[in-house]
């Protein structure tokens, strides 16, 4: 069987995780392939992996629908890292007998870089880290975090742990998302708040909820206009929460404190997307899982599924 593991951006699929049992497996030893680039259009796509059994996509950087699946008659096996991709079209390989599954993740690290880019948009870091090595001392003045509040859209896993780290700073917590309700918010150290109140008493709004219909734009003109004139955004969870074209007006406008984003409507970001210019932001890319021990559990649920089916032992159905 051969495999194909896509958009290994920094080259460490390989060395993430112990791969013997999948390439020495004693009745059907595997080949394993690493592709370092992205391709996101379908042909071009369904080309490259139609020689594979076994496809590996790391989160959701290259999406399988629909017209991909069907074009790879060889393929029986995805292998998503994480517990959810719902950019695999899982009714169509269910159609084409073709097996879904994830991996574990962990909450820690996207919670850990929301209050990187929390922390360096409250004290304009990367701009006073650049006036240091230009020769300069002091050019802003920073905002503190003890005693003001932090708005969190969406109280999961990940923003659990961002609302602990916020009560540890002397914020005040508040939440919200469709379904949550008072004693869940109070469970986590938050107090539960409509939309309307959460975006316009926070001075920081941080973005925690999975990306669905009802989430899709969530945040759009008139939602940023009700959030303070000063007020810091951090989005680490999907691009597309954020409506692009509303807080690119917003921020031309003079609108926001800040804005930090891990996530994009369109990932790799394009070279001349507005937002790489766009005044007041601190951009990353897509780093939110991309740690050390993030891709050990990855690759290693990977090589753990992987083996099952070819075992014939039962493994995490997508």
């Amino acid at each position: 069987m051969r495999i194909a593991v896509l958009d290994d951006y920094q080259g460490v699929a390989l060395t993430s995780a112990d791969w013997s049992p999948v390439t020495d497996h004693p009745t059907n030893p595997c080949t394993v392939d690493v592709f370092g680039d992205h391709v996101s259009e379908p042909e071009a796509l369904s080309s490259r992996l139609e020689p594979y059994d076994v496809v590996v996509v790391m989160r959701e950087r290259t999406p399988l629908p629909r017209s991909v699946l069907t074009a790879l008659p060889r393929l029986r096996l995805v292998v998503t890292t994480g517990r959810r991709n719902p950019s695999i079209d899982t009714a169509a390989a269910a159609e084409a007998g073709i097996t879904v599954c994830g991996t574990e993740s962990l909450a820690t690290a996207p919670a850990e870089l929301t209050w990187a880019l929390v922390l360096g948009l409250a004290r304009h870091l990367v701009p006073e880290a650049g006036a240091v090595r230009d020769g300069g001392w002091q050019t802003t003045v920073g905002r503190d975090l003890a005693g003001h509040t932090l708005g969190l859209l969406g109280l999961g896993r990940i923003g659990s742990q961002v609302a602990a780290v916020g009560r540890a700073f002397g914020m005040d917590v508040v939440a919200w998302s469709r379904n949550l309700t008072p004693e869940r918010a109070g469970a986590a150290g938050a107090r539960a708040a409509t939309l309307d109140e959460l975006l316009s008493s926070s001075d920081v709004v941080s973005v925690h909820l999975p990306l669905a219909d009802e989430t899709r734009g969530l945040l759009g003109e008139q939602e940023l206009a009700r959030m303070r004139a000063d007020a810091l955004l951090v989005n680490t969870s999907r691009g597309p929460i954020v409506d692009e074209v509303a807080l690119l007006a917003a921020l031309d406008r003079g609108h926001l404190g800040g804005v930090g984003l891990d996530v994009f409507d369109e990932e790799p970001l394009p070279a001349g997307h507005p937002l790489r210019t766009a005044p007041r932001t601190l951009l990353t890319p897509h780093l939110g899982y991309v740690t050390r021990d993030v891709f050990a559990t990855f690759f290693t649920g990977v090589v753990e599924n992987v083996t099952a089916y070819l075992d014939g032992a039962p493994i995490r159905l997508l």
